[in-house]
């Protein structure tokens, strides 16, 4: 009898063991926003300096709050973007603008606080998440995790497409790439550097390069990364970092 049930029991192990499907994007996101900041992301209160601009992010339990603080000829400009809408100040004194100014204003604040919030917004509604197998850049392994958007909630630019590379051994994500349709259209593709933890959270800067015009897949963007084949445009860079719970 004993016999027969470590046979059932080994059976059992070796099917299970045979059934593993392969991983599950949800949770290796599940995994990535917790190594880099977990709840702290919904409660808190980030402040960095991004080219010139000061940036508040704050958040409270789904109660966001966006501020753009920089000097321009007018004075000082505070930009406001909330869950109720956008806000221009100059000089303390809320300003009315063009519906397609106010727009643009509104998605270049939330650009910058979507980059910096990241991985946190992987997580949204809006966001469809699929795994699509794994590959080596620079010797390491990496989950490969495909991002696209629903139309409702999704944003203005929700029929980009973006990809992920997270690191197998730490669920950091190191690399990531996207293509965007916006103006002319183009694809990016971005490498996490100068990695630090502040307040609990992870922060990177990011080397970012831009792929030829005839490339359209992200999928590819990591063996051309590795080719050499990617042209470096810029350097991403929060400089003053500070966090603190909102509460």
């Amino acid at each position: 009898m004993r016999i027969l049930l470590f046979a059932l029991l080994t059976i059992g192990v070796f099917l299970a063991g045979c059934q593993t499907g392969p991983p599950d994007a949800q949770k290796i996101i599940d995994k990535t926003i917790a190594v880099h900041g977990g709840d702290l992301y919904d409660n808190s209160i980030i402040e960095f300096d991004f080219r010139k601009n000061h940036f508040i992010l704050e958040r409270n339990n789904g109660i966001y709050s966006y501020h753009r603080i920089f000097e321009d000829s007018a004075g000082t400009v505070h930009d406001i973007l909330t869950n109720d809408g956008f806000t221009r100040m100059i000089n303390d004194q809320k300003v009315t603008l063009d519906p397609k100014w106010e727009g643009r204003y509104s998605a270049s604040v939330n650009s910058v606080a979507y980059f910096v919030l990241l991985p946190f917004g992987l997580n949204a509604p809006a966001v469809h998440k699929e795994f699509e197998g794994e590959e080596k850049i620079d010797g390491r392994d990496y989950y490969r995790i495909r991002v696209t958007f629903d139309p409702e909630g999704g944003g203005e630019d929700f029929n980009d497409i973006f990809m992920y590379w997270i690191n197998k051994g730490d669920y950091r994500m190191e690399y990531f790439g996207y293509y965007y349709h916006t103006g002319k259209g183009g694809i990016r593709f971005r490498k996490a550097v100068n990695t630090q933890r502040v307040g609990g959270i992870l922060f990177s800067d990011y080397i970012n390069y831009k792929g030829p015009e005839s490339m359209t897949d992200v999928g590819v963007l990591a063996k051309a990364f590795q080719a050499g084949e990617l042209e470096k445009v810029s350097e991403i860079i929060q400089e003053n970092i500070t966090v603190k719970r909102y509460r």
